[in-house]
């Protein structure tokens, strides 16, 4: 193969040019003899009469014949050629598990800003730059819901995502149900057929649904085993300064729960009390999740068809020019 990434399929065929002087001569022995030349005149009297563009160009039909049997013959052998194609992206299917709790209305991340607007802003720009990647969204509190299924079309993700509304304070929903949403999730991924399977858990508080008087529900820490199992890392992202109090201060959570989720499937644990290391954290989380890429691509072009139809034409040529003596030049 050179340079160009030319080569022969089949290149045993080219042992038949052994043959082609044989048919090539075979066919000039039967050429029709000229008119008013005679081949038993003596030496040296024909090459002095003038010699008509018939005579001169008496090689061109077997000339033709020869490089028409070449061309099909290098068209038996199957020229190809094949071109390294850029290699492919593989994508990342990431599904982010956004809390919607009533406590993601905090606005103590320093921009006046709720939680819930940073968190949206937050999962909305992992669709920037990534465009092979596809993203899904899962809102849970007491109940986890999926939104929006792993998609290519980022512009759809970010419309669903900016209809997340918050679940009203003290009613029956406002919960934390971060095992469910870790279990959806892990659910939805499980029928991805890709290399790479993430979930980004966004919550601003600890679970409270999956208690000792509650052992119906999913611990966290069960659903981070079945994702393990799966393949599927979490990276949790905690916003927020901790849990909210009456007078105005704020908590600090236990983080214990969220940061074994993350070290049992391999993920990392962030905290982001401000907007400035909430922007961090994805950076972070972005060079963690490098896009993978497939294999090497080729793409091979078969090029028999162009010697076929020359040696065609050739063939041809040199067959019409042999009958008719070439008259056509005289």
């Amino acid at each position: 193969m050179n340079d160009f990434g030319f080569a022969f399929a089949d290149p045993a065929w080219f042992g038949l040019v052994v043959l082609l002087p044989l048919v090539v001569w075979a066919r000039w022995r039967a050429r029709p003899g000229l008119p008013g030349v005679d081949p038993l005149a003596p030496a040296g009297l024909g090459e002095a009469l003038p010699r008509s563009w018939r005579q001169r160009l008496l090689w061109l039909p077997p000339s033709c014949l020869g490089l028409g049997l070449v061309c099909l013959v290098a068209a038996l052998a199957r020229p190809t050629q094949r071109l390294p194609l850029p290699p492919e992206r593989l994508g990342v299917d990431l599904l982010l598990c956004v809390d919607i709790s009533s406590s993601m209305a905090a606005t103590d991340l320093g921009d006046a800003e709720p939680r819930l607007a940073a968190a949206r802003r937050f999962a909305a720009s992992f669709g920037q730059g990534r465009p092979a990647d596809r993203l899904g969204c899962v809102r849970f509190a007491r109940f986890a819901d999926l939104i929006c299924p792993p998609t290519l079309d980022h512009a759809a993700f970010a419309t669903l995502l900016e209809r997340l509304q918050l679940v009203p304070a003290d009613g029956p929903e406002d919960a934390t149900g971060i095992g469910a949403a870790l279990a959806l999730a892990a659910e939805v991924l499980q029928r991805s057929t890709s290399k790479s399977k993430v979930i980004v858990l966004l919550t601003d508080g600890e679970e409270n649904l999956a208690t000792t008087a509650s052992p119906q529900e999913i611990a966290p820490l069960h659903a981070a085993q079945w994702c393990k199992q799966l393949g599927v890392r979490v990276h949790t992202v905690v916003v927020g300064k901790g849990s909210p109090q009456p007078d105005g201060s704020f908590l600090p959570l236990d983080l214990t729960t969220v940061q074994q989720v993350s070290a049992t499937t391999g993920g990392r644990c962030y905290t982001a009390p401000d907007t400035a290391t909430l922007a961090a954290v994805q950076g972070a989380i972005e060079a963690l999740e490098k896009v993978p890429f497939a294999e090497p691509r080729v793409l091979v072009r078969e090029w028999f068809a162009l010697p076929l139809w020359l040696g065609l034409v050739l063939g041809w040529l040199g067959r019409w020019l042999g009958q008719r003596r070439l008259e056509v030049l005289t």
